[in-house]
């Protein structure tokens, strides 16, 4: 794509219609924002950056869907979490000046901004409003990261995978015939609950089976919220 053709989303309008961070910064940072940020297209498979690699800005998601994940020693990837329009990734290792503890990777062709990590100190440093913001957000985030773990330790993969369901649910929404707004591979699924894809294969066919959800290719159709509320004992 020639750069002459690129649309070039501007900060102030993205940051309202997506609730960003962004929203607190003046309009002098917002300029400053929109001159220095590099704007970027991926397609589905790319990755924007590897764990373990020091990288000289962060992420923050105009369009698509990314993965943010670690990977074991077996080389298994463990899904910490997606982002969407209006997040931002990779800030976190820019803050500690440390290697990237994750890796990102596209599910759904996406564009994003790359800001240079010295704006995210300037922003910090001159902008008390966006600092709360941010440290709200790094919380939230340890926050989910303590459920989860609470999660593996007391929940079965059954218990798991329902609740799993239900935040796609609730993060990416249904659209009108009711099918999840993000299409995950098997292996993705598993990757999320912390279990063997065969594992996620069955339990997907017992939901079925039950008539919690029906099943289309990698779309999957959510049929009785209700029962995996039940299931996933989120409310207990």
């Amino acid at each position: 794509m020639k750069q002459n053709d690129v649309h070039i989303p501007f900060c102030d309008k993205c940051a309202l219609e997506t609730n960003s961070i962004f929203r607190h910064l003046s309009a002098e940072e917002i300029e400053r924002l929109d001159f220095e940020k590099d704007f970027r297209h991926y397609k589905r498979g790319n990755v924007l950056y590897h764990e373990g690699n020091r990288i000289s800005g962060f992420y923050c998601v105009n369009s698509g869907i990314i993965k943010v994940f670690k990977t074991g020693f077996d080389g298994k990837e463990q899904i910490i979490r997606f982002a969407k329009a209006g997040d931002i990734i990779a800030y976190r290792s820019v803050l500690s000046n440390e290697p990237a503890c994750t890796s990102a990777k596209v599910i759904e062709d996406c564009s994003v901004c790359f800001i240079p990590s010295e704006i995210l100190t300037s922003f910090i440093k001159n902008n008390s409003a966006f600092a709360l913001e941010l440290l709200k957000l790094a919380c939230h985030e340890l926050g989910e990261a303590n459920s989860f773990i609470t999660d593996i330790a007391q929940k079965t993969v059954r218990e798991r995978l329902a609740e799993i369901l239900l935040f796609l649910v609730n993060d990416f929404g249904l659209d009108s015939q009711n099918y999840l707004q993000i299409s995950l591979t098997r292996e993705e699924l598993a990757n999320i609950v912390g279990t063997a894809t065969e594992s996620v294969i069955r339990l997907l066919s017992e939901f079925k089976s039950d008539r919690y959800i029906d099943l289309h290719g990698r779309k999957i159709m959510i049929l009785n919220r209700k029962g995996l509320e039940k299931v996933s004992n989120v409310f207990s």
